[in-house]
């Protein structure tokens, strides 16, 4: 059988990974990435995802390698990670009492035969209306920091989202019905 690895430093990825039962390395790909505003955001995800996957797949043999990427879209504009708390303040203001969408893209390739799917997934999200003073002791808790959009709904970032529609995983950075549903694709069945 062929070895799967995740192409991701993510332990959000990794840990999504696990929740399917598979076996898999982790091997990060270092690719720097470039939010190209002239593609569309479900074109970029998938692009993005691609070229992670990529990166890893001269790496290895005989595996399957399974890279993606997160991102925010809020009025058209993408929005990543927060490299500062004053980053991540101003994000969540942004978002504050709003709706917005989270885009991941997925990737994955088999290295023997070159055969290769990259699909992305959107989840409309809705935050609560939040003071002030819960953003920047939200910001302060060190969880929004390198975090797409400035939180983690896995986290303590749950306490400031109203509601989805979409898929939960995808939030966090893997959509795992997508990603089994592929990777049928490459004789892997996760049921």
């Amino acid at each position: 059988m062929k070895s799967i690895i995740l192409a991701s430093a993510s332990p959000r990825r990794k840990e999504l990974l696990a929740n399917l039962g598979l076996e898999f390395t982790v091997i990060p790909a270092d690719i720097k990435e470039d939010f190209n505003a002239t593609i569309k955001p479900h074109e970029l995800a998938q692009e993005l995802s691609q070229e992670k996957a990529k990166a890893v797949t001269g790496k290895v043999k005989n595996a399957l390698v399974i890279a993606a990427d997160t991102f925010i879209i809020y009025r058209g504009k993408i929005m990543g990670k927060p490299h500062t708390t004053a980053e991540a303040y101003d994000m969540l203001q942004t978002l504050n009492g709003k709706s917005h969408k989270v885009i991941t893209g997925f990737t994955i390739i088999d290295t023997e035969n070159g055969k290769s799917i990259s699909r992305s997934v959107e989840t409309k999200v809705f935050m609560k209306k939040l003071t002030s003073a819960e953003i920047n002791n939200y910001v302060m808790s060190g969880e929004p920091l390198d975090k797409a959009g400035a939180y983690a709904i896995q986290g303590l970032g749950a306490t400031i989202i109203e509601k989805i529609t979409g898929d939960y995983f995808n939030i966090v950075g893997l959509p795992l019905s997508a990603l089994a549903e592929s990777l049928r694709e490459f004789g892997i069945h996760i049921l």
